[in-house]
């Protein structure tokens, strides 16, 4: 009989990768790690393309969670949702033209779910969420390596600024430039928190120029 493991909390035993300072960016090296992943474009919270990706995120990344429960015996908390951001023209962030915004929304995966497992476990998800569409998620990796990120404190509106000082003073006086679409990771539900109280990981992989 498989033996059961000890349930995992990622914001716990991964602090390098779900924390940051408050107070300034900081260096980390990030290895790969597997996600569930939606691509689309347009103003998050708002547009039907960003509402339709979560809305089959969050059902197959719990499906996941118990097969693994049930299955691997190898319980875990679903970590949080992440983005990767980019635009055509990157003062559309710093400019805060959401409606530009191209966007990857995703949930890492721990690193025992295979492919095999993962297919199993959306065939249960698709299912018993029949009135879903899964065709656009996808299992897939991503690597950043060296990456430059720094805890947000307040409305997702009020980043541009953090993020117009990271790239047109920080990086350039650190002779660094963009090796990767802009990242964030949502420690804070915006439908239960009050905005000027989320917490956002916002990170940047760079290399030199």
């Amino acid at each position: 009989m498989m033996a059961e493991h000890p349930k995992v909390d990622f914001k716990k035993s991964m602090k390098g990768v779900f924390s940051a300072s408050s107070t300034e960016f900081e260096e980390v090296t990030l290895s790969k790690f597997n996600f569930l992943m939606v691509d689309g474009q347009g103003a998050p919270g708002t547009s039907q393309a960003y509402l339709d990706a979560l809305g089959i995120l969050y059902p197959a990344a719990y499906g996941i969670k118990f097969y693994s429960k049930l299955q691997l015996k190898r319980d875990y908390v679903v970590p949080p949702l992440e983005g990767l951001w980019w635009s055509d023209n990157l003062d559309a962030f710093t400019e805060n033209r959401r409606d530009e915004w191209r966007w990857t929304m995703m949930i890492m995966l721990p690193d025992w779910i295979s492919a095999d497992h993962y297919g199993e476990a959306m065939d249960t998800v698709q299912r018993k969420k029949s009135d879903l569409d899964f065709t656009d998620l996808r299992m897939d990796s991503l690597e950043e390596g060296r990456s430059l990120q720094k805890l947000h404190i307040g409305s997702y509106a009020d980043e541009a600024p953090v993020l117009k000082h990271l790239h047109d003073e920080l990086m350039p006086s650190q002779g660094l430039t963009f090796n990767g679409h802009h990242h964030e990771i949502y420690l804070g539900d915006p439908r239960k928190v009050a905005p000027e109280k989320l917490r956002t990981i916002l990170r940047q992989p760079v290399k030199p120029i």
